[in-house]
């Protein structure tokens, strides 16, 4: 029974998403089509709506709308511009330099973001015409900027790490910011090197040289927006709010900071609400109709038959998680990531922690894997948001995406296999 059921959901999953239907009314179908095979229909539509009702009935989920609406903000208010100018009197006067100054900046603003799309679209939209202009291949310049945006989703505060924490049962949100600052800068210092290939290769050229005085002048005009790392992560590790609260707070701050560097309007308001309600309504319905998913898969003993066929493999540990990186990249590949959290780690959670996994290594795992899939077609959003910025083809970009993807690989490797590299911070600060 268990294997007609995995396969039904599966089976039919694919076959929804083949066809063009979004992968949110995939989830929901599938899950209801598996559902009629021990439940009549009428109860099967009742148990599906109402599991996606109770699904987001969750004050942490909270967090995720207020940590959009403040992105948005973000993107509008001239942030990305300044921590652009920040990264470049950093590493600007370098061979190459604009490729490094698109890696820092995208770290730094999808950081404070939380969104790899804010970041791909903020840091990809300045920077893309200053590269072309200066001689930059466009192919490569938008390699780099898809694959920094990416660090945003593991360096806090992040909104996927808040939905692991609800498909996990309650790991530690604060745990799970404070470990993804290693992990994501981790990452980061991997596509600097392999960006220092290209520019060894293609002898790119170099940029403006920038005094003391323009370093400390453009740090202090980023330093308002860096402060908003240290006001939402220190309030969360402090114990003063929760993550809920801070993400309200994170909106108050930047709409102050937006208005006070004069580039948000009060007649754009509405827009940015209107845009960051529709984010919002997206991941909530993909949140809801994975919840219901959850549910079934649950009802019909699906993770643990999965589980089961998993330790029968091996129980080694490495062995185990190298199977679960397999399928979790594969996965990446069709698969939004909302969604993809929300199954899987019902499934894989039980799995790795039976072999002595920390559950906050294991979320960092997971999200790095399927930060490799928003890099590949054809679900790949930020993919698709690079090639649009920088005006190319799909087909263009991929021979120069690839070595990229492949130092993500290999970061997503040794962070498997060193869970110090996670757990460190979290160890000092008591999480």
């Amino acid at each position: 029974m268990e294997f007609i059921s995995i396969l039904i959901l599966v089976i039919t999953f694919l076959i929804f998403i083949g066809i063009g239907v979004p992968v949110a009314w995939s989830l929901g179908l599938s899950s209801f089509l598996t559902l009629l095979m021990s439940v009549a229909a009428g109860a099967s539509v009742t148990t599906i709506a109402q599991r996606m009702g109770t699904g987001l009935d969750s004050f942490s989920l909270l967090a995720i709308p207020f940590f959009v609406l403040a992105g948005e903000i973000m993107n509008r208010g001239g942030i990305a511009h300044r921590l652009i100018e920040l990264a470049k009197s950093i590493t600007g006067r370098l061979p190459g330099g604009l490729l490094y100054v698109n890696v820092i900046a995208a770290m730094l603003f999808g950081a404070i973001a939380g969104s790899a799309a804010a970041a791909a679209s903020a840091i990809g939209g300045i920077l893309g015409k200053r590269m072309e202009k200066e001689g930059y291949p466009k192919e490569l310049g938008a390699s780099v900027n898809i694959t920094s945006s990416t660090t945003g989703l593991i360096i806090p505060p992040s909104n996927i790490l808040i939905v692991y924490s609800l498909a996990s049962g309650g790991v530690s949100i604060a745990a799970l910011f404070i470990a993804g600052y290693l992990p994501g800068l981790f990452i980061g210092f991997l596509l600097m090197l392999t960006a220092a290939i290209f520019v060894k290769k293609k002898k790119l050229p170099e940029g403006e040289s920038t005094t003391f005085k323009q370093l400390g002048l453009n740090f202090v005009k980023a330093f308002p927006s860096l402060m908003l790392l240290v006001v939402v992560i220190g309030g969360i590790v402090g114990g003063i709010f929760t993550a809920t609260e801070a993400s309200a707070i994170a909106v108050i701050y930047t709409l102050v900071l937006s208005f006070y560097y004069g580039e948000l309007r009060l007649k754009e308001l509405p827009s940015v609400l209107l845009k960051s309600s529709e984010t919002t309504a997206i991941v909530m319905l993909l949140i809801s109709t994975s919840m219901s998913m959850s549910w079934v898969m649950s009802s019909e003993d699906i993770p643990q038959a999965i589980s089961n066929s998993l330790l029968s493999l091996s129980d080694n540990i490495f062995v185990i998680l190298i199977i679960i990186n397999l399928i979790l990249l594969f996965v990446g590949v069709f698969m939004d990531m909302t969604p993809a959290v929300l199954i899987f780690t019902p499934i894989f959670l039980p799995v790795v922690m039976e072999l002595g996994v920390d559950p906050i290594h294991f979320g960092i795992i997971m999200i790095l894997n399927l930060c490799i899939g928003l890099c590949t077609p054809p679900v790949g959003s930020v993919l698709f948001i690079g090639v649009g910025v920088a005006q190319i083809s799909i087909k263009n970009v991929v021979k120069p995406l690839l070595p990229f993807f492949l130092a993500m690989v290999i970061g997503l490797v040794i962070i498997t296999l060193w869970p110090g590299l996670t757990l460190w911070l979290p160890s000092v600060f008591g999480l």
